[in-house]
């Protein structure tokens, strides 16, 4: 598994403003890691408590999301939604995402490189 505490350390130190989060009070009931390398931004972990779901957060999340990278200079955006998940789905394209049907996903994790084995 390549999310941990100690991952979510490391993003945080290397571009503390790259995790956005939502709270109400003293809790933290949304979060959305917003992503950029110079080119192009992307948004990844779209997260909301599911009791305070249906209330605009994750929408509001991502508007903070794109005003960020549109200040770092961003003109395209790509937001990793995993495909089966519908509601996360219904609400990119609801965002005005539209899926890239002419593109693939490759991922590789380096600290199994020796034991993975990807279903063909």
């Amino acid at each position: 598994m390549t999310d941990s505490e100690d991952s979510l350390g490391r993003l945080v130190e290397r571009d503390p403003d790259s995790l956005l989060l939502a709270e109400a009070g003293e809790m933290i009931v949304g979060s959305l890691i917003v992503g950029w390398d110079g080119w192009r931004g992307s948004f990844y972990r779209l997260a909301v408590d599911p009791e305070w779901r249906r209330q605009g957060i994750a929408s509001a999340l991502i508007v903070a999301g794109e005003e960020r990278l549109e200040n770092l200079g961003a003109i395209r955006l790509t937001a990793i939604v995993a495909s089966g998940e519908r509601a996360a789905v219904a609400l990119w394209q609801a965002a005005g995402y539209q899926r890239q049907a002419n593109t693939r996903r490759f991922v590789r994790v380096l600290a199994d490189r020796n034991r993975v084995q990807w279903p063909t």
